[in-house]
Protein backbone atom coordinates (compact mmCIF):
# COMPACT_ATOMS: atom_id res chain seq x y z
CA UNK A 1 0.00 0.00 0.00
CA UNK A 2 1.66 3.53 -0.80
CA UNK A 3 0.48 6.73 0.56
CA UNK A 4 0.39 9.76 -1.45
CA UNK A 5 0.65 13.02 0.02
CA UNK A 6 0.32 16.37 -1.79
CA UNK A 7 2.57 19.17 -1.09
CA UNK A 8 0.49 22.64 -0.10
CA UNK A 9 1.67 25.87 -1.40
CA UNK A 10 0.98 27.36 2.42
CA UNK A 11 3.10 30.50 2.45
CA UNK A 12 3.87 32.77 5.80
CA UNK A 13 4.42 36.40 4.80
CA UNK A 14 6.00 38.66 6.83
CA UNK A 15 5.22 42.87 6.16
CA UNK A 16 7.90 44.64 5.24
CA UNK A 17 7.44 47.94 6.52
CA UNK A 18 10.44 49.68 4.71
CA UNK A 19 7.72 48.85 1.38
CA UNK A 20 4.27 49.45 2.96
CA UNK A 21 2.20 52.00 3.99
CA UNK A 22 -1.34 52.42 6.27
CA UNK A 23 -2.47 55.74 5.27
CA UNK A 24 -5.48 57.60 6.21
CA UNK A 25 -7.80 60.56 5.02
CA UNK A 26 -10.48 62.39 7.12
CA UNK A 27 -12.91 65.40 6.44
CA UNK A 28 -11.29 68.82 8.71
CA UNK A 29 -13.15 71.62 8.38
CA UNK A 30 -13.51 72.02 4.39
CA UNK A 31 -10.71 69.80 3.61
CA UNK A 32 -9.45 66.46 4.19
CA UNK A 33 -6.54 65.84 6.04
CA UNK A 34 -4.40 62.91 5.59
CA UNK A 35 -2.11 60.91 7.78
CA UNK A 36 0.10 57.39 8.21
CA UNK A 37 0.75 55.22 10.78
CA UNK A 38 4.71 54.67 11.00
CA UNK A 39 4.86 51.40 13.00
CA UNK A 40 3.24 48.72 12.27
CA UNK A 41 3.50 44.83 11.62
CA UNK A 42 1.35 41.75 9.63
CA UNK A 43 1.89 38.62 8.98
CA UNK A 44 -0.29 36.85 6.48
CA UNK A 45 -0.58 32.67 6.07
CA UNK A 46 -1.33 32.58 2.28
CA UNK A 47 -2.62 29.11 1.45
CA UNK A 48 -2.34 28.92 -2.51
CA UNK A 49 -4.07 25.53 -3.19
CA UNK A 50 -6.92 26.71 -0.59
CA UNK A 51 -7.39 30.38 0.36
CA UNK A 52 -9.88 30.10 2.35
CA UNK A 53 -7.68 28.51 5.28
CA UNK A 54 -5.21 31.26 4.68
CA UNK A 55 -5.27 34.23 7.68
CA UNK A 56 -3.69 37.83 8.30
CA UNK A 57 -3.19 39.37 11.31
CA UNK A 58 -2.17 43.08 10.86
CA UNK A 59 -1.10 45.19 14.70
CA UNK A 60 -0.53 48.97 14.51
CA UNK A 61 1.02 51.29 17.07
CA UNK A 62 -1.47 53.53 17.45
CA UNK A 63 1.37 56.38 18.95
CA UNK A 64 2.86 56.36 15.76
CA UNK A 65 0.17 58.21 13.87
CA UNK A 66 1.67 60.94 11.96
CA UNK A 67 -0.58 63.65 10.12
CA UNK A 68 2.30 65.94 9.65
CA UNK A 69 1.62 68.43 12.42
CA UNK A 70 3.12 67.34 15.92
CA UNK A 71 0.60 69.27 17.47
CA UNK A 72 -2.74 67.41 15.69
CA UNK A 73 -0.43 64.83 16.18
CA UNK A 74 -0.25 64.56 20.01
CA UNK A 75 -4.48 65.71 20.35
CA UNK A 76 -4.68 62.86 18.63
CA UNK A 77 -2.35 60.16 20.96
CA UNK A 78 -4.38 61.79 23.56
CA UNK A 79 -7.98 60.05 25.20
CA UNK A 80 -10.04 62.91 23.37
CA UNK A 81 -8.99 60.03 20.23
CA UNK A 82 -6.58 57.24 20.60
CA UNK A 83 -5.98 57.56 24.34
CA UNK A 84 -2.54 55.27 23.74
CA UNK A 85 -1.73 55.16 26.90
CA UNK A 86 -4.72 52.74 27.68
CA UNK A 87 -5.32 51.38 23.97
CA UNK A 88 -1.39 51.38 22.23
CA UNK A 89 -2.47 48.92 19.24
CA UNK A 90 -4.75 48.49 16.63
CA UNK A 91 -5.62 45.51 15.51
CA UNK A 92 -7.00 43.37 12.29
CA UNK A 93 -7.04 39.46 12.91
CA UNK A 94 -9.01 37.64 9.79
CA UNK A 95 -11.62 35.03 10.42
CA UNK A 96 -12.23 33.79 7.00
CA UNK A 97 -10.64 34.55 3.62
CA UNK A 98 -13.11 34.49 0.30
CA UNK A 99 -11.42 34.28 -3.31
CA UNK A 100 -12.77 36.95 -5.51
CA UNK A 101 -11.69 38.40 -8.97
CA UNK A 102 -9.46 40.74 -7.96
CA UNK A 103 -7.53 38.76 -4.89
CA UNK A 104 -9.57 38.26 -1.65
CA UNK A 105 -12.19 39.06 0.60
CA UNK A 106 -11.07 38.89 4.11
CA UNK A 107 -13.31 39.01 7.09
CA UNK A 108 -12.16 39.62 10.41
CA UNK A 109 -12.35 41.80 13.78
CA UNK A 110 -10.98 45.38 13.79
CA UNK A 111 -9.87 46.43 16.99
CA UNK A 112 -9.19 50.18 17.54
CA UNK A 113 -9.43 52.19 20.86
CA UNK A 114 -9.89 48.70 22.73
CA UNK A 115 -14.18 48.13 20.70
CA UNK A 116 -14.09 45.29 18.06
CA UNK A 117 -15.76 45.61 14.98
CA UNK A 118 -16.55 42.68 12.53
CA UNK A 119 -15.50 44.22 8.91
CA UNK A 120 -14.40 42.63 5.83
CA UNK A 121 -11.81 44.15 3.66
CA UNK A 122 -11.78 44.07 -0.25
CA UNK A 123 -7.84 43.19 -0.83
CA UNK A 124 -6.15 43.37 -4.21
CA UNK A 125 -3.55 40.86 -5.09
CA UNK A 126 -1.11 42.18 -7.04
CA UNK A 127 0.58 38.74 -7.13
CA UNK A 128 4.57 37.61 -6.50
CA UNK A 129 7.85 38.71 -7.30
CA UNK A 130 11.58 37.83 -6.68
CA UNK A 131 13.65 40.77 -5.68
CA UNK A 132 16.90 41.34 -6.72
CA UNK A 133 18.27 39.72 -3.66
CA UNK A 134 16.10 36.25 -4.26
CA UNK A 135 13.48 37.26 -1.38
CA UNK A 136 9.70 36.20 -3.14
CA UNK A 137 7.17 38.91 -2.18
CA UNK A 138 3.85 39.64 -2.79
CA UNK A 139 2.25 42.73 -2.98
CA UNK A 140 -1.76 43.35 -1.52
CA UNK A 141 -3.65 46.73 -1.24
CA UNK A 142 -6.83 47.38 0.29
CA UNK A 143 -9.45 50.60 0.61
CA UNK A 144 -12.26 50.82 2.48
CA UNK A 145 -14.07 53.15 5.13
CA UNK A 146 -14.66 53.13 9.40
CA UNK A 147 -16.96 55.21 11.41
CA UNK A 148 -14.95 56.49 13.91
CA UNK A 149 -17.65 56.79 16.21
CA UNK A 150 -18.10 53.06 16.31
CA UNK A 151 -14.69 52.77 17.66
CA UNK A 152 -15.38 55.20 20.20
CA UNK A 153 -13.19 58.19 18.67
CA UNK A 154 -15.92 60.48 19.27
CA UNK A 155 -14.54 63.40 19.81
CA UNK A 156 -15.61 67.17 17.70
CA UNK A 157 -16.21 70.68 17.86
CA UNK A 158 -19.49 72.49 16.68
CA UNK A 159 -18.62 75.04 14.12
CA UNK A 160 -20.09 78.21 14.04
CA UNK A 161 -21.52 77.85 10.30
CA UNK A 162 -23.11 74.91 11.07
CA UNK A 163 -21.46 71.10 10.86
CA UNK A 164 -18.19 69.52 12.66
CA UNK A 165 -14.96 70.12 12.73
CA UNK A 166 -13.86 66.70 12.18
CA UNK A 167 -15.83 63.83 9.86
CA UNK A 168 -17.20 60.87 11.04
CA UNK A 169 -15.93 58.80 7.81
CA UNK A 170 -12.10 58.03 8.14
CA UNK A 171 -10.70 56.33 4.67
CA UNK A 172 -7.90 53.50 5.04
CA UNK A 173 -5.62 52.71 2.97
CA UNK A 174 -3.33 49.82 2.71
CA UNK A 175 -0.22 49.33 0.43
CA UNK A 176 1.64 45.93 1.47
CA UNK A 177 4.41 44.31 0.44
CA UNK A 178 4.95 41.14 2.01
CA UNK A 179 8.09 38.81 2.39
CA UNK A 180 7.98 34.89 2.26
CA UNK A 181 9.64 33.28 5.31
CA UNK A 182 9.63 29.66 3.64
Amino acid sequence: MSVTTTTTAVRTLVVDKAHSEALFTVRHLITKVHGRFRDFEGIIHYDEEHPERSSVRVVIQAASIDTNEPDRDKHLRSADFFDVEKNPTMVFQSSRVVKTAKGFDVAGTLTIHGISKAITLPIVFNGFAKDPWGNLRAGFEAEFTVNRKEFGLNWNAALETGGFLVGDEVRITLSIQAIAQN
